[in-house]
């Protein structure tokens, strides 16, 4: 009933084709050029609302003309990349030769005043071109290209509309194509020959991996730091290394069960007693407290040892997995890495799951305590 509400509201009828809704205001331009496959008419934010044509026909010229420059711009970028650069000198009264500017957001730099002075005149023709004489409709200033100019009506609105789209997927080009540059130092190019970039510092280390590859959202390593890198590496390593014990300790003893006998005769405890997960904390003898945080300091210290090594590389070799083959030594270093990230999610799933329910381990059905269940039998709680 709500969307029937809002599909009554937006176009005036309860129920029916869309087509019959002539009197929708959305319908006031959804037949003008630019509405294509695949969306359609897209207004998301509701600008064309109010069916005021005047504001339509403003921001269709906006979009004209900012496509056109995009399409310029675009081809100004990809261009030198391409064909290079033209030969002899752009400003001879400053000795600045046409090889000399760089492609991209470098040659800002290298731009004399006069060649910013005729950027300047340019962009002011642009924008005075709305106040000179013209067509009526926007982005017609009467001026018929070679080649793409016809009488056509259909073969103009094909064109028009394609003039549209180009400008569209330009003005998105050209913005992917600053962010490139300012990212990678490189206007265009393979993203192998950006040895420059910072984000390539790190790109061939241990624990670059399928599906996502180099992955640093935040940006921690941009600044291409090497001792931060690899402090924070180390840490990586520990938590994973932590965490996969942790994991292994969850499970294990609702798999295989408890050792027999005490865990502390002096408190007369013994491993049975000692609940799975969470709950054997308030259990731990003080002499077991004792003992992980000595594990914990152990971890820790290690973190303050000032020789230059290999991150994670403690001087242990553990059997069956240690080997001299470096290929074989990388993969398996690799797995490591891996499976410690799969066990930091996994230790913590598990005290969430432990925290709502009670239990470490286990069939839901078997959540008894938990207070999720409280009211699962209540009317409303339907399966799939």
């Amino acid at each position: 009933i709500i969307g029937m509400f809002f599909q009554d509201g937006l176009t005036g009828s309860a129920w029916g084709d869309w087509s019959n809704y002539t009197a929708s205001p959305l319908r006031a331009f959804e037949n003008e050029l630019g509405v294509q496959a695949p969306v359609g008419f897209w207004d998301p934010v509701g600008l064309a609302a109010d069916g005021n044509l005047d504001n339509f026909k403003r921001r269709r010229e906006i979009e004209i003309k900012h496509g056109r420059i995009s399409m310029l711009a675009t081809m100004g970028y990809i261009t030198p990349e391409l064909t290079g650069k033209w030969p002899g000198y752009l400003s001879p009264s400053f000795g600045i030769k046409f090889a000399d500017i760089p492609n991209g957001l470098a040659a800002v730099s290298k731009i004399p005043v006069v060649g910013w002075a005729q950027i300047v005149i340019y962009a002011g023709c642009c924008e005075a071109s709305g106040w000179n004489d013209r067509g009526t409709e926007p982005g017609d200033f009467l001026w018929k290209p070679p080649l793409l100019a016809t009488d056509d009506a259909e073969l103009k609105k094909k064109r028009l509309s394609a003039e549209l789209a180009n400008g569209r997927l330009a003005m998105m080009a050209i913005i992917g194509m600053f962010f490139q540059d300012g990212l990678t130092g490189s206007a265009w190019g393979d993203w192998a020959n950006y040895t420059d970039s910072p984000l390539r510092a790190f790109e061939g280390e241990l624990g670059v991996q399928a599906p996502v590859g180099f992955f640093d959202p935040v940006g921690f390593t941009k600044d291409g730091n090497e001792a931060a890198f690899k402090r924070r590496r180390e840490v990586e390593i520990k938590h994973g290394r932590v965490s996969m014990l942790a994991t292994m300790g969850y499970i294990t003893p609702e798999i295989t069960g408890k050792f027999p006998g005490f865990l502390s005769p002096l408190n007369n405890l013994k491993f049975e007693d000692v609940p799975n997960g969470l709950a054997a904390l308030k259990v731990v003898p003080s002499g077991g407290w004792a003992q992980i945080l000595a594990y914990c300091f152990l971890c820790e210290l290690e973190g303050f040892d000032p020789k230059d090594r290999e991150p994670g590389n403690l001087g242990f070799r553990p059997p069956f997995l240690y080997t001299e083959d470096p290929a074989l030594r990388s993969r398996r270093l690799a797995a490591e890495l891996a499976n410690g990230r799969l066990a930091m999610m996994a230790i913590i799933g598990m005290f969430f799951q432990d925290g709502l329910t009670g239990s470490a381990w286990g069939d839901w059905a078997n959540y008894t305590d938990s207070p999720l269940r409280a009211l699962e039998s209540e009317l409303g709680a339907q399966e799939r």
